[in-house]
């Protein structure tokens, strides 16, 4: 009876096949299928769907890329959540737990905003905008004894910047400077501030995770 080779001792190993299709690749094959049939429907060609937009309009690939930069903050920061809540045993702090989620629920749709630019092209700002402010003091104010113990600075100083990006966005047009000014503020207050905020879900994600911090929130 042959013996498989070493290297594949790790690597073909049907229980792992298994997880890897159902889990992974079947999840991404029905999004694929199902999002091409979607925007077919909706009146978008195929390779309008599946060709990066600068291939289809023969612009410089760096075109937003500090936009786009910032959306990956915000994904980074939803994964550090999301992966902390899996690794979170049951039974624990279910407001850790819970805070995670939002945590990490709430930087999934900033980082969906930015992407599809929901606050300019489908919701007035006017109702978006006050409604993450009002998301984020709520979080503040009930789970304010978790991130005080675990990094409250982080969070003032996040939710700072980001609120200061607002305030530009909502007065530049009276600001006595030229708007391309206010945009580098505007911008750049928001792109700190989100990286401010991928700070603080990590320090959230990586709370009780060294040895020895057994401290109770």
């Amino acid at each position: 009876m042959s013996r498989k080779p070493t290297f594949l001792r790790g690597i073909a190993r049907a229980d792992h096949i298994r997880a890897c299709l159902l889990w992974g690749c079947l999840p991404a094959l029905i999004f694929y299928a199902g999002a091409l049939s979607l925007m077919k429907l909706a009146g978008f060609t195929t390779t309008e769907v599946l060709r990066d937009v600068m291939q289809q309009t023969d612009q410089s690939s760096l075109l937003g890329f500090l936009s786009s930069i910032g959306t990956w903050l915000w994904v980074a920061a939803a994964t550090l959540c999301f992966f902390r809540y899996a690794l979170q045993p049951r039974g624990g702090d279910d407001r850790y737990r819970r805070l995670l989620v939002l945590m990490g629920a709430f930087s999934l749709f900033l980082g969906i905003d930015d992407f599809f630019l929901i606050h300019d092209n489908y919701l007035a700002e006017g109702i978006l905008l006050p409604l993450y402010a009002i998301f984020a003091i709520t979080l503040l104010v009930r789970y304010r004894r978790i991130i005080g113990q675990i990094d409250g600075t982080a969070f003032m100083i996040a939710g700072g910047l980001l609120a200061m990006s607002i305030v530009v966005d909502a007065v530049q047009e009276s600001l006595p400077m030229p708007y391309e000014y206010t945009q580098i503020a505007e911008e750049g207050f928001k792109f700190v501030g989100a990286a401010a905020w991928v700070y603080l879900c990590f320090r959230l994600a990586a709370y009780r995770l060294r040895p020895g911090v057994t401290d109770a929130l």
